[in-house]
């Protein structure tokens, strides 16, 4: 399923944090090994640290240089927790992404909307993460929508031909940006933190 989310005015559900680990240099254990982790990838650079800080930590806060190693994020919802990994993204930790693909409970993918250089890179990481997993719920984040040079959404579909990834899997592409001009969390953000909550229950129900 293939679809673009937009801002609503429907009120976000309630989280609150329960573990937060940033700036690990080595991958983060959790308490309970059974627990599959919500898995926030992408290349270096593309936002992904300011991401999971909106999505996780319900603030605004840019990351200065592009994450060297793991940032681990634990989040209460109203009936269960959601594990939030987040692996940096330049090359010498690529390796380390498919090996926790198996532990996902859905892969978030965010990308650089102004760095028109770097999409086909990664797209071409993007294909290889989901080509393992046929079914694996997938979230595109569109990031960097507040820069003059950021590529539309529907241009980021194409760019990274999402139209290819699998009948059977269940696909979101979200424009986003962080700003720190503001105290309240953009509306998209909150419906993204929601529908992610959602396909985790979902997909832990399942397992």
């Amino acid at each position: 399923m293939k679809l673009f989310c937009c801002a609503s005015n429907r009120k976000a559900s309630s989280f609150k944090l329960c573990l937060v680990r940033l700036g690990l240099l080595v991958p983060p254990c959790f308490t309970q090994e059974k627990n599959k982790q919500i898995l926030v990838l992408g290349l270096d650079g593309a936002g992904k640290t300011s991401i999971l800080h909106f999505l996780a930590l319900n603030r605004v806060q840019r990351s200065v240089a592009p994450t060297q190693g793991f940032n681990a994020v634990c989040i209460s919802t109203e009936d269960r927790q959601m594990e939030f990994l987040e692996i940096g993204g330049s090359e010498p930790f690529r390796s380390y992404w498919e090996m926790y693909l198996s532990r996902g409970l859905l892969l978030v993918f965010v990308v650089d909307s102004a760095d028109h250089k770097r999409l086909p890179e990664a797209k071409k990481y993007l294909h290889q993460l989901i080509g393992t997993n046929p079914v694996l719920p997938l979230v595109v984040f569109a990031n960097k929508q507040d820069l003059e040079a950021a590529y539309h959404i529907t241009d980021i579909h194409e760019a990274l031909a999402l139209s290819e990834v699998g009948n059977d899997r269940k696909m979101f592409l979200f424009g986003t940006q962080v700003t720190e001009d503001g105290s309240e969390i953009p509306s998209i953000i909150q419906d993204a933190r929601d529908l992610i909550a959602h396909l985790a229950a979902d997909m832990s129900d399942q397992a």
